[in-house]
């Protein structure tokens, strides 16, 4: 086993993983350019009279291309162009590929739960009020709140046209349908009780609600892409389900260190500093503060975040009471323990090879990441 390897304590999974030595971060990259030359044929970057009819439908009067590509395109491929590990669609196509089969024959749906994802950031930057997003002004920022809204929203129906007008059974549209709506409306109420939270409303905040809460923010995209994945693969129920829920814990997962980098940010990474305690966002680490810390000191860890501080110091104050209680630490290891028991289910389904090598090093990768 002495390969030159580092085996971190954290490895979720079997040694075959290290052994392997599955390049991830080569394939994000080359799955990247892939995923999103397919991205560009579902909202190409100008619109054209057939890319008008195509999304639109034929025109009873006259579209103004103009206006359309003001809408679209322009925010839209702001956002898409700084970045993003497009890591949900890769997963679909590794899943396919672990399932059987050839992921090249579903490559055009792909994109979809990416440009939902994308939208969804778009109006989460909003409702936050956020500054930056992948180190650049926010696209409500550049273009406006109007702007941003109209395409944020318009990006959660613009790829269930790659779905409608497909070859697939009206049988499995269905079902692919069906998934949409359900996890769409998770993710709207994953992010409702986010805000509801982060607006002070509530203070009696138990782990597994917010964890329920991730599983419907975060979790609920990851989840469709395994679903979707399955479903194409014509897997059956319960692999649809086992998959779907192996991916629901990633996403949590990915969330949970999402918040450890917002207060413990690298050089890469790409948001304001202490942007989660300016919005008194009540993550698993605060949480897991409020249940350990005395009296005063939870009672002053409220009166911050319920200020919305600008103020790094005090910024600065609430992260040195979430570092005191080891709350940091804490999240990191449920976030782990979190995806390995579900990966633990899912794993037995899939088949032996490099797409299930791959998922296992994405799995770890996301849950293990530095920026």
């Amino acid at each position: 086993m002495d390969a030159g390897f580092n085996i971190p304590s954290e490895t979720l999974f079997n040694l075959w993983l290290v052994v392997s030595a599955v390049d991830i971060e080569r394939i994000l990259k080359r799955k990247k350019r892939e995923i999103d030359r397919e991205i560009e044929k579902v909202i190409p970057k100008r619109l054209n009279k057939n890319d008008l009819d195509r999304l639109f439908g034929e025109q009873r009067y006259a579209k103004n291309a103009k206006a359309a590509n003001f809408a679209f395109p322009k925010p839209i491929w702001d956002l898409l162009e700084r970045g993003g590990k497009r890591w949900r669609p890769v997963l679909f196509l590794l899943i396919l590929e672990a399932l059987g089969k050839n992921p090249r024959e579903f490559i055009k749906f792909a994109p979809i739960v990416e440009i939902i994802h994308n939208g969804t950031l778009m109006v989460d930057d909003i409702e936050d009020n956020s500054d930056l997003r992948r180190g650049k002004p926010c696209v409500h920022r550049k273009f406006g709140v109007d702007v941003a809204i109209n395409a944020g929203n318009a990006m959660y129906f613009f790829p269930m046209k790659v779905i409608s007008k497909s070859y697939l059974s009206p049988e499995t549209k269905n079902r692919l349908y069906g998934i949409y709506i359900e996890e769409m409306t998770n993710c709207h109420l994953g992010q409702g009780t986010d805000i509801f939270w982060h607006s002070g409303k509530a203070d009696d905040i138990e782990e597994r609600e917010y964890l329920q809460m991730c599983a419907f923010k975060t979790g609920t995209l990851a989840r469709m892409s395994a679903k979707f994945a399955a479903v194409l693969a014509e897997a059956s129920e319960e692999i649809v389900d086992r998959l779907g829920r192996c991916a629901e814990s990633i996403g949590v997962g990915f969330q949970i260190f999402d918040d450890i980098l917002n207060i413990t940010p690298t050089e890469k990474w790409g948001k304001e500093f202490g942007e989660d305690i300016k919005e008194g966002k009540r993550s698993l680490m605060v949480i897991h503060t409020l249940e350990n810390a005395t009296r005063a000191e939870r009672k002053r860890l409220l009166e911050i975040l319920d200020s919305h501080p600008s103020d790094r110091k005090l910024m600065e104050e609430a992260i040195g009471m979430i570092r005191r209680y080891g709350s940091i630490d804490y999240a990191r290891k449920r976030a782990v323990e979190i995806v390995r028991s579900s990966w633990m289910e899912a794993e037995p389904f899939l088949l032996e090879g490099k797409a299930k090598e791959s998922i296992a090093a994405l799995v770890d990768y996301l849950v293990n990441r530095k920026f």
